[in-house]
């Protein structure tokens, strides 16, 4: 009987260096985040005429860390939302009809987005309280709604009932105030999610 072969040699794989482990992080970061890069520079930077956006463009900023409490009790963090586009209804006092229109505006324009409106989240930010009406909440399934502070909403540009555009690591891009065209924020989500690789 022939002897059996010896077995391979063991080679240990080399261990990267430092510097070429934090070349692969800063790749990988370049990758994720040149999506929402490219997003923005299609948006904003297109010629004119071709991309006109109808909410009133922000700073680039994060938005603020807003953390309350849900309609159910549960605890609520803005940041939970990350990952996905958010329709934030920002609105002050009660959620009387200049509320229900708000909402009524970015329910549609999520709609709108047909198979892309999974990528989108909508919350209601209330002063503690205030609560919708349970058939206008039926109206809207889906809606996050959330009971903050006002004292938190400062970081929040504007003092009145408006809908923020939050892109998904968390920047603060567009406002709507009330009564919004809801074709024009249709066609700013479109744009947006089209030219968006995440979120």
């Amino acid at each position: 009987m022939a002897d059996a072969p010896p077995p391979p040699e063991y080679r240990p794989r080399p261990v990267p260096s430092p510097a070429a482990a934090r070349r692969k992080l800063l790749l990988i970061g370049i990758v994720c985040v040149a999506p929402v890069v490219a997003s923005y520079a299609f948006y904003y930077l297109s010629p004119p005429g071709a991309s006109v956006n109808h909410g009133t463009l922000l700073p680039t900023a994060p938005a603020p860390a807003l953390a309350g409490t849900r309609g159910d009790g549960a605890p609520f963090r803005l940041d939970q939302t990350r990952g996905r586009w958010v329709l934030l209804v920002d609105v002050r006092g009660r959620c009387d009809e200049p509320c229900a229109r708000l909402l009524y505006a970015s329910r549609q324009a999520r709609t709108m987005q047909g198979k892309e409106q999974d990528r989108i989240a909508r919350v209601l930010l209330l002063p503690e309280g205030a609560a919708p009406d349970a058939a206008l909440l039926a109206e809207h399934p889906g809606l996050v709604v959330a009971h903050v502070d006002p004292a938190a909403r400062a970081g929040l540009p504007g003092a009145a009932d408006a809908i923020y555009l939050i892109d998904p690591l968390g920047n603060l891009v567009l406002r709507y105030d009330a009564d919004p065209d809801i074709k024009g924020v249709a066609k700013d989500l479109t744009r947006l999610l089209k030219a968006s690789g995440i979120g």
